[in-house]
């Protein structure tokens, strides 16, 4: 990704979306032919000159200072969030763009020991870009038991969110607030590329998907960022039919780059007998056919690359 560009872009599409009146600023009534503040207006705020703000929403600047951009951050009212990610934008314009393909990921086996303790709460193992490094029983049979259940045991199969989410219809139907979910996903992917600008499958997954789907163009155009910690959804699922979860996103702490993703529902409410229902269902299903694998075949298999 054009690191340059990227926080050019941001810092633009965070200037549009304020107002002189938001700021304390006077607004004459004058038309503007753009929405949002002025680049001079801007720089005002931040205590920094025109033409230097000028050149660094350009890409002609890469020597902005944190005390500099926590100037800017203040004076486009930004939150803790998006604060981070102009940080990590900013940083990565400062180093040598290269791209390299990142190391194979893997749920370590404390992790997978982690999933396995949850019994009946739905959960799985997100990466750093999205892909399902594993899930357990009810993970699967609640966020996508339309897919094949081994696919996180393989690099190359793995099922990956942000794809679920965007291109399968499965997904789409599943959540009632389908563009709640999707902006969810996407803002968190933004602040992973952020993070990680030079890591080639994830430009690549960026690529896919601006490709396939213009609803994520758009919203990946609008640079909004926002990390997935804990966020209600109602889910329409074709077992156990209407249900209300919070998803949660933890971080383990021997692996940042991994998120633990779980699903629960208020106590004693119908949404938590539609998790037992589901429970209930897929442990009659594996009487005949249990489809959980081991906790070794979880673990990459050696010699398997993407």
């Amino acid at each position: 990704m054009h690191s340059q560009r990227e926080l050019g872009d941001f810092l633009q599409t965070r200037r549009a979306r304020l107002r002189p009146e938001d700021v304390g600023l006077p607004d004459y009534g004058d038309r503007r032919r753009v929405p949002g503040l002025r680049r001079e207006e801007l720089a005002m705020l931040a205590g920094v000159s025109p033409s230097y703000y000028t050149r660094l929403e350009q890409g002609q600047s890469v020597g902005a200072s944190p005390e500099v951009l926590d100037a800017l951050a203040q004076a486009l009212r930004l939150d803790e969030a998006e604060r981070h990610h102009l940080h990590d934008l900013a940083g990565s314009v400062r180093r040598p763009p290269v791209v390299r393909r990142p190391p194979e990921e893997h749920a370590d086996a404390s992790t997978l020991e982690l999933l396995e303790s949850l019994g009946d709460v739905p959960a799985l193992v997100s990466g750093r870009r999205g892909d399902v490094l594993a899930w357990n029983r009810m993970g699967h049979a609640l966020f996508a038991s339309h897919v094949d259940f081994s696919g996180p045991r393989y690099p190359d199969d793995r099922p990956n969110l942000a794809r679920l989410v965007f291109l399968d219809p499965h997904i789409r139907a599943l959540y009632a607030d389908w563009p709640e979910k999707a902006r969810s996903v996407i803002q968190n992917l933004r602040m992973v590329a952020g993070r990680h600008p030079d890591d080639a499958r994830l430009t690549s997954l960026v690529g896919e998907l601006t490709m396939n789907s213009t609803e994520f163009a758009s919203m990946w155009a609008d640079h909004r960022v926002r990390p997935c910690d804990s966020v209600v959804f109602e889910m329409h699922h074709p077992l156990v039919g209407v249900l209300t979860v919070t998803q949660q996103s933890l971080r383990p702490p021997q692996n940042g780059e991994f998120h633990l993703v779980l699903a629960t529902a208020a106590r004693d409410s119908a949404s938590q007998s539609a998790l037992r229902l589901l429970a209930q269902v897929i442990s009659d299903a594996s009487d005949t056919r249990d489809p959980r694998p081991k906790r070794s075949e979880l673990v990459r298999r050696p010699g398997m690359s993407k």
